[in-house]
Parts: structure tokens; sequence; C-alpha cells
């Protein structure tokens, strides 16, 4: 199973590999294109900070090495989990090979660029979420996953009395 998981994490890679590479070959750097009027829109952002730009106005020369620090420390984490988790295809196993795809795929960006290529835009209104892209939304489905999970797991004794 284990390769089904690192291939899960392959795949979301290459999708977020692809989809940056296509926005940023036809949207200018913060221009964008309406998909859905009112609430969706395609852009083109450099964030240097965190998830959602945390810390992207932060001058601090230790931010991008605290990112990549903790990217690679999240990354071997997932890496000894899913190597552990190994004997099926469940849950927990898909969603460390989400949130690894996204890890990697976000800290390729910042290696190379020094940023991390946002482009999704969801609003209403004068509302709007943050941009994001293909390895954020890995990463959040795969912790949403795990939460999920974690909050259903029965305990040993429930399991007993099943």
């Amino acid at each position: 199973m284990r390769t089904y998981h690192f291939l899960i994490a392959l795949l979301v890679v290459a999708l977020d590999r692809a989809s940056k590479w296509v926005v940023m070959a036809h949207i200018s750097l913060h221009d964008g294109m309406q998909i859905i009027p009112g609430f969706f829109r395609l852009t083109h952002e450099e964030n240097r900070g965190a998830a959602f730009s945390l810390f992207a106005d932060s001058p601090a020369h230790w931010k991008m090495v605290l990112l990549v620090a903790f990217s690679v420390l999240a990354l071997i984490v997932v890496s000894t989990l899913l190597w552990r988790n190994s004997h099926a295809l469940a849950s927990t196993g898909v969603a460390l090979a989400l949130i690894m795809g996204g890890a990697v795929g976000n800290l390729w960006d910042r290696l190379l660029r020094g940023s991390v290529v946002d482009f999704l835009v969801f609003y209403i209104g004068r509302y709007q979420w943050p941009a994001f892209n293909v390895a954020d939304s890995a990463i959040v489905m795969g912790a949403c996953l795990l939460a999920f999970e974690i909050l259903s797991a029965k305990s040993p004794a429930e399991q007993k009395s099943s």
C-alpha cells in the first residue's frame, strides 16, 4: 500500500506544478480572470508567507528559513507515519499522502522561487477567502480527513462492545 500512498502524493505534486505553470504562463502577476462572477476567480499572486499569507509582510530574514525548516520537518514526520501505516489504503494513509504532496508542492516553490504561487480565489461581495493553490487544498483536505478520523474513532472499550 505504500506505493499507492506515494503515488497519491506524487499526483498532488504533479497537479500542483502543472496548475502553477499554467497560471504563471497565462496570467500576469497580480492580474486575474473571472470564472464565476461574484464567487470565483483565478489570479496570480506570489505568497512569501505561510498559509493564507500569514507573515507575508514580515521583513524578518529568518522567515524563509523557518518556513522551509517547518516544511522539511513536516515531510519527515508525514513520511515516517506513511511508512509505518502501510497495511491498508485507509483514510489515514490517504490523508497523510495528501498532506505530503501538498507540502512538497509548496516547498518546491519556496526553494526555487522564494515564494509560493497562489491563484484560487473565492469571494462573495467584499468578503474574500485568501488566495490558495492545489497544494494548499490537498493539505487542508488531508488535515480534515485526519481530524474526522480522530473525532469518529471508537475507543478500545467501544470496539470491544461492537
